[in-house]
């Protein structure tokens, strides 16, 4: 952003907001950053957990076995 934008940015913010009210809303908007930064740093932390290593046993077990259709059902037939 030029220069100019930003003084346009603030002039607007002032005219919104005024003056007065203007601190509160910088300070408010600061403490929604942190709280965010804050939330976003936990969920990285939970990305980051490696998961439990795969057994000999869990990688070898055979596929289920294919469920019979109910009574008075047909068989989907592969094509």
């Amino acid at each position: 952003m030029r220069p100019t934008h930003i003084l346009i940015l603030l002039i607007v913010l002032v005219i919104l907001f005024g003056a007065k009210r203007l601190p509160d809303v910088a300070r408010s908007v600061g403490q929604s950053m942190k709280v965010f930064k804050k939330e976003i740093s936990e969920l990285q932390e939970d990305v980051v957990v490696p998961a439990a290593p795969v057994t000999a046993t869990q990688a070898t077990m055979p596929a289920p076995a294919p469920v019979a259709p109910a009574a008075g059902e047909t068989a989907p037939t592969d094509r």
